[in-house]
């Protein structure tokens, strides 16, 4: 069963209220991994406390319809319909959607476009979390590796400055030592992309 991120949220912030009370089971976790989970579920706490009650709502009803069981639902109703309305036409009752059925077409239609529509408004609100998570991703990315860039210029110029330590040039620890340029990271990405391409 696939819980949807309201869920997983709730479920986090259970996990954390029962440890604050001694209550959870299973193994402990560093302070650190805890902190890092409870800042990512208060983002997505904080993006889906922004959203307005229509997007809470359409929300809430794509989630109720995503069932299996709705699916089901809707074939018995279809097929109940038809099988309705072929009886009172065999019987020589007039049936209120003979075939073609233009009224289960309609409903079905409308039923469809308004579904979908329901589906767009959920996953854009869910591609702005998304956008959100990986543009913190990338962000926390660059930001190691301009750390890691620093403790290796620190590391190298220790090494130069200690006595009992030969002191010879690392051109690939100087290179390492150099936090790497963004651009010119996604530069080389496109011309890498365009050439295998062309």
């Amino acid at each position: 069963m696939e819980l949807s991120l309201d869920s997983h949220v709730a479920i986090t912030g259970a996990y954390f209220k029962s440890r604050e009370l001694g209550m959870a089971d299973g193994p402990t976790v560093p302070p650190h991994v805890e902190q890092s989970v409870a800042a990512i579920a208060e983002l997505h706490r904080a993006h889906y406390r922004k959203a307005g009650p229509g997007q809470r709502w359409v929300s809430a009803a794509t989630a109720a319809v995503a069932r299996p069981w709705i699916l089901v639902l809707l074939v018995v109703a279809t097929v109940g319909w038809i099988g309705l309305n072929e009886m009172l036409t065999r019987a020589g009752d007039p049936a209120p959607d003979p075939y073609p059925y233009p009224l289960l077409a309609l409903t079905v239609s409308t039923g469809g476009v308004l579904l979908a529509a329901m589906i767009l408004i959920v996953q854009r609100h869910d591609d702005e979390l998304a956008t959100k998570r990986d543009q913190l991703t990338l962000e926390l990315a660059i930001l190691a590796e301009q750390k890691t860039a620093k403790m290796i210029a620190l590391l190298e110029e220790f090494r130069r400055s200690a006595p009992d330590v030969e002191d010879r040039l690392d051109a690939v620890a100087d290179a390492l030592a150099e936090p790497a340029d963004p651009n010119a990271v996604v530069s080389a990405i496109e011309a890498a992309h365009d050439d295998r391409h062309a």
